[in-house]
């Protein structure tokens, strides 16, 4: 969630560290600061808020010097406060950390180190760090940073600087993100490419142990061990205007409009050249390696999560191989019954999500076979999976995600498709059906972006109810649940999602005259049933907007209204229904004069359990 940023060279360090924290705000924060070496001492400027509190408070007095490092905190141990904010400094000021994580043995430290005479000044569990360097320093920086982590128990990434050793930072990672920018006579260190994409192109990818000593006109990098590691640069190949929302009013209203593009990139390349079959060059399975497969787990968090849903839903219908959905917080708690005959398949928008991460890592050690589905290429979870899919939906900015959750869903299609092919488990033509359709779908979703008008005025008309109800059967509810949590994450509406059929077993104790009610019926399978339960609800007078296919003329005579998506294949619909959900979403954030980009209290990347 926090945000890191380091320089050193021979430009203006403060100027630098204030930009790349700017391009980090999406990952959401609660207070920032920044530490520059001056020549003479580590001055340090921190502050709660946003970022521009910061830049108000130092204005006119920069912090001057070539080398320094900043950060964004989101609050962990202890409260938001100018003294919790990091970065964090020794009891001399001669050493000074920036840390994305948790130190899980900090207070073990702490008390021993304040046994010996260091004084704390914070509640967090960083500020051990800087005191833990100041007890172990031999005269050697990197020697006595090697110590200090071999001490540490945890999840994080770390940059230190030294009064002592000007014009050198020493950073580190485990199970979070951290990059090396390569620049001419300066070099730059942050958790994320949009911190330095208007520097250099050219970067380091930490990981995991890795130790790397930056300097302006070199970067040292060798592993726990000590030993050299050979990096292999990565070009960074999006350009800076990704990141910038292009004549949108807010990144994430861009990035709906970005999903058809989104969609057909991650389409490209994944058809056989007569476009009649399914290809994966990066997996190359073949059927004896889903003979050898007797379950698959599907481990994801929030949207990613409801992605998985779908896809446990493609896989069953169309591959016949069993499939659980998890949580993946809760996935290595639970002791899942996980072997050499498993397949998992994590999927995060990310790659750095830290509880699937763990979910990943402990599947491994059960023995599982993995897949990685993610959106940034050298992520953590890229990585450590056995085999990785990526959907190409280029950076996604917003912290409510929109572009990365149907790319997820395309590719879990694909996937789907791809496992039915091998095993021969679904007729050809059937196949043949679902690629054209599929090949439709981008120039469908922008048809569903055609007509915003009714949509506005839904949510002007209904955004100030505190609670709304998302109901659907199939996988109607699947995207119901993406629904009420893109309503929840960015408007602060109490919205839940209920399988349609549910209705009768409590939920309707809670339906009341006046209360919105958002009905999905696409499905064509269950659709007299869905317009049973929107009966239901009208009975009690809710007010129902309804989601359905263009040419239904029955939804209409139920619904109070209807918000229509273009005709599709009924597994390809929630490509289409979960359009106009974000979009009202999105709508009624604004009516109610939230902070679409940056929902309180949530973060893009999510680092920490």
């Amino acid at each position: 969630m926090c945000g890191i940023v380091g320089y050193v060279g021979d430009g203006e360090a403060a100027r630098f560290l204030l930009e790349g924290l700017t391009r980090l705000e999406y990952r959401g924060y609660d207070s920032a600061g920044i530490a520059v070496y001056d020549g003479e001492k580590i001055r340090i400027e921190k502050s709660v808020g946003r970022l521009s509190e910061l830049k108000k408070k130092i204005a006119g007095d920069m912090p001057k010097g070539v080398c320094g490092i900043g950060h964004t905190r989101w609050a962990t141990h202890g409260r938001p406060s100018d003294t919790n904010s990091h970065p964090h400094a020794d009891c001399a000021g001669d050493f000074v950390v920036a840390h994305n994580g948790i130190i899980e043995n900090y207070m073990t430290l702490k008390e021993k180190l304040i046994e010996k005479g260091h004084r704390f000044v914070s509640e967090t569990d960083t500020e051990v760090l800087p005191h833990l360097l100041e007890e172990v320093y031999d005269g050697d920086f990197e020697s006595s940073v090697r110590k200090v982590v071999t001490m540490i128990e945890g999840s994080y990434s770390l940059v230190f600087m030294s009064r002592r050793d000007p014009g050198v930072l020493i950073c580190t990672k485990q199970d979070n993100p951290l990059i090396i920018g390569l620049g001419s006579g300066e070099n730059f260190i942050a958790s994320d490419i949009p911190a330095i994409i208007n520097h250099t192109r050219r970067t380091y990818i930490m990981s995991d142990g890795e130790i790397a000593v930056v300097k302006k006109d070199s970067v040292w990098v060798t592993n726990n061990q000590g030993e050299p590691v050979t990096k292999k640069v990565f070009e960074v190949n999006w350009n800076a205007e990704a990141a910038e929302k292009g004549g949108y009013e807010h990144f994430m209203l861009k990035e709906i409009h970005e999903q058809p593009k989104a969609v057909r990139a991650t389409l490209s390349s994944r058809f056989a050249k007569d476009g009649s079959s399914v290809v994966f060059d990066e997996l190359k399975w073949n059927v004896d390696f889903l003979k050898s497969i007797d379950r698959i787990f599907i481990v994801a968090c929030g949207t990613a999560y409801h992605a998985g849903l779908v896809g446990k839903y493609y896989i069953e219908k169309m591959a016949r191989i069993p499939v659980e959905c998890d949580i993946a917080s809760e996935f290595r708690y639970r002791s899942p019954i996980v072997d050499d005959r498993t397949l998992t398949i994590v999927v995060s928008q990310s790659g750095e999500t830290i509880d699937t991460l763990a979910a990943l890592k402990e599947a491994k050690r059960l023995g599982s076979r993995t897949l990685a589905v993610t959106n940034v290429v050298g992520s953590s979870i890229a990585r450590d999976a056995d085999q990785v899919v990526y959907t190409w939906a280029g950076p996604e900015i917003a912290v409510a995600s929109t572009k990365a959750y149907t790319t997820q869903l395309i590719v879990m299609l694909l996937i789907a498709i791809y496992m039915a092919e091998l095993k021969k488990s679904m007729p050809e033509a059937r196949i043949r059906e679902l690629i054209e359709g599929a090949k439709n779908i981008p120039a469908q979703i922008s048809e569903t972006l055609e007509d915003t008008e009714p949509i506005k005025t839904f949510a002007k008309r209904y955004g100030f109810n505190e609670d709304v109800f998302f109901i659907g059967r199939s996988l109607d509810y699947d995207v119901a649940l993406e629904g009420a949590l893109k309503l929840k994450e960015i408007s602060y509406i109490h919205a839940e999602a209920y399988a349609a059929g549910e209705l009768k077993h409590g939920t309707l104790a809670l339906v009341k005259e006046g209360i919105p009610v958002i009905a999905l019926a696409t499905q064509r399978s269950v659709y007299e049933k869905t317009l049973s339960n929107i009966k239901e609800v009208k009975a009690r007078d809710a007010i129902v907007i309804g989601i359905a296919e263009k040419g239904d003329e029955e939804l209409s005579k139920y619904a109070d209204h209807v918000i229509y998506v273009p005709e599709a294949d009924e597994l390809l619909i929630p490509l289409l229904a979960v359009v106009p959900l974000q979009l009202l979403a999105y709508y009624a954030a604004l009516t109610r004069g939230c902070d679409v980009d940056k929902p309180r209290n949530l973060a893009k990347s999510v680092t920490v359990e």
